[in-house]
């Protein structure tokens, strides 16, 4: 059994007699009856009552002709769907994303992507940036968009591309004295509790902007620890304490902190691509191109 034969029978059940369903078809009336016949002798049964007129299905015949519909159905899906993938217009991209790129990275990104590849499925993850590798290496995300602070470790089978490097603003209650300037210095910062984030044991991150701040001569003191950067925020609007966090993360945050700049540090947070090496996908690329695009044009 194969395609054509299936596409030649049901075009005889819809056209109503072999002779129509070959004009239908442009191709020999010959040809319609023979492969109806090898169907036939395939299933050892016929599909037609030919002692009719016009012929009339068999109960093998009535069974058979709403599944070979579906299956010829899910054939030109299918093909539809593989075509897209070759060029790169369909298919399922799995993107991992550390929480922090909701607030401006991904949300502007997936718009642009979306626009250019409507048909294609995003499977969208939350995952630390430590744990991006592992997820890239077993094939449940193609694109990693991580953050780190000064060098990170490197695995030889991924490929790790810098797309943006963002100065840390301090992230204060709007209510403190510190949020009306135009900017602090880290010492000044450091006299309010620091709320450090993401909690997990696998992720330098928290303890690498206290390294920042000390580097810069503040001695800040950690008074809490957030699981993520939401916690952290909302810990920081309820007048708890600061933190710091990249200046795409201001964007469109939160009425009760206010965001200011750090004047007397130098170090950046990389925001990080994360492929497997020698990644040939097509959507990979266009969803890189589609980040480089939207930070470009700000």
């Amino acid at each position: 059994m194969n395609l054509r034969q299936l596409r030649y029978f049901c075009e005889v059940v819809e056209a109503g007699s072999a002779a129509l369903a070959a004009k239908r078809l442009f191709v020999a009336p010959t040809a319609v009856s023979m492969q109806l016949a090898q169907l036939e002798e395939h299933f050892g049964d016929a599909l037609f009552d030919r002692s009719k007129r016009p012929m009339e299905l068999t109960s093998l015949g009535k069974y058979f002709y709403p599944r070979a519909k579906e299956l010829l159905s899910q054939a030109r899906r299918l093909d539809e769907e593989a075509r897209g993938i070759a060029i790169g217009n369909r298919g399922w991209l799995g993107i991992g994303f550390v929480r922090s790129a909701l607030f401006s990275i991904l949300p502007a990104t997936i718009r642009r992507f979306r626009a250019s590849h409507p048909d294609v499925h995003l499977d969208l993850v939350e995952v630390l940036s430590e744990y991006q590798a592992e997820q890239l290496q077993q094939g449940r995300i193609d694109v990693g968009i991580s953050r780190f602070i000064g060098r990170f470790e490197q695995p030889t089978d991924l490929s790790f591309r810098v797309m943006m490097r963002e100065p840390f603003l301090a992230a204060l209650p709007i209510e403190h004295p510190l949020a009306a300037q135009d900017s602090v210095s880290a010492l000044e910062f450091a006299q309010l509790p620091f709320i450090l984030y993401p909690k997990d044991p696998k992720s330098p991150f928290g303890q690498q902007m206290v390294a920042v701040l000390r580097d810069a001569g503040a001695s800040p003191l950690v008074a809490y620890e957030a699981i993520e950067i939401h916690t952290a925020l909302a810990l920081v609007g309820a007048g708890l304490g600061g933190t710091l966090v990249g200046q795409s993360i201001a964007e469109n945050n939160r009425a009760d902190v206010a965001f200011v700049r750090v004047h007397d540090i130098d170090e950046s947070a990389a925001v990080v691509a994360m492929t497997r090496k020698f990644e040939e996908s097509k959507l990979v690329a266009a969803f890189l191109e589609s980040w480089v695009h939207v930070y470009s044009d700000r």
